[in-house]
C-alpha cells in the first residue's frame, strides 16, 4: 500500500503548508522532463489532490481518510476538462474578468472556436501543453516560470503552480497562474488564458523571441 502520505514523504498530521511544499518539491523531480516517469509524476498529483481534499473538507472527496487510500489502486489520473477564454474576447465586449456570469457571456457570444471553447489535459500534460497539442496557440516566452507570457487567470478549479519565479502572492491570490508548467488539480477548470498585458502583469513579461517549442524529437 502507498497512501499520499508516503509519496510525498509527509507525516500525517501535516498541515497545508507542509503539504504544499512537499508536494512542490515532489512534483519538480518526478516531472519527465527532470528524470522523473509519468507514472511517478501522475501519483505524486494524485497524492497532493487527495491530501487538498482532506485540508478542504476533513477528508477524501468520498469520506475516506487520506492515510487509507492506497495510490497503486486504480490509475485515478483521467483527463481534466477545461474550459478556456481570451481576454480579447472578454476586452472586445467590455466584459471583465470579475463577471460572475462571464462563461455564460461567452457561450452565448458565438466566439471563435480559438477564443472560447473546451479541451482535455492529460496527466502528463501542462496546461500550455495541452492547448498546444490541440491546436491552440496561447502566448508563452521562456516555459521556466520566469515570465507572465503564458499568464492565465483562475475562475475556477486548481492549478498547480510548483516552479513560480515571477507571480507575487497578491498576483497568486487574485487568481492568477503560469500555464506553462501549471498542471490541474481539479476535474474540472475554467480559465481566461492571454491575460499578459493586464497592466499589473505588463512589467512581467519578456519579448516573444528568441524562445520558441523545442521541436518533437
Amino acid at each position: 500500500m502507498v497512501s499520499p502520505f508516503d509519496v510525498l514523504d509527509l507525516d500525517e498530521d501535516a498541515d497545508p503548508d507542509d503539504v504544499e511544499r512537499a508536494y512542490r518539491e515532489r512534483v519538480k523531480e518526478a516531472h519527465p522532463d527532470t528524470g522523473g516517469s509519468i507514472e511517478e509524476f501522475q501519483l505524486v498529483r494524485r497524492a497532493y489532490r487527495t491530501l487538498s481534499e482532506r485540508d478542504a473538507n476533513g477528508s477524501g472527496s468520498d469520506g475516506t481518510d487520506p492515510a487509507d487510500v492506497d495510490l497503486t489502486e486504480g490509475d485515478g489520473t483521467g483527463s481534466i476538462r477545461v474550459e478556456f477564454l481570451d481576454y480579447e474576447a472578454i476586452a472586445d465586449r467590455g466584459w471583465d474578468l470579475a463577471d460572475d456570469d462571464l462563461f455564460a457571456k461567452a457561450a452565448d457570444a458565438d466566439l471563435d472556436s480559438a477564443d472560447h471553447g473546451r479541451l482535455l489535459v492529460e496527466p502528463d500534460e501542462s496546461l500550455l501543453e495541452a492547448a498546444e497539442n490541440r491546436g491552440y496557440s496561447w502566448p508563452f516566452s521562456c516555459r521556466g516560470g520566469a515570465c507572465a507570457n503564458c499568464a492565465v487567470y483562475l475562475v475556477e478549479g486548481e492549478l498547480s503552480q510548483p516552479a513560480n519565479h515571477i507571480l507575487s502572492e497578491e498576483h497568486a491570490e487574485r487568481g492568477f497562474r503560469l500555464s506553462c508548467n501549471g498542471y490541474p488539480l481539479s476535474d474540472e477548470l475554467k480559465v481566461v488564458f492571454n491575460v499578459k498585458h493586464l497592466p499589473e502583469l505588463d512589467e512581467l513579461r519578456l519579448p516573444p523571441g528568441p524562445f520558441r517549442r523545442a521541436a518533437s524529437k
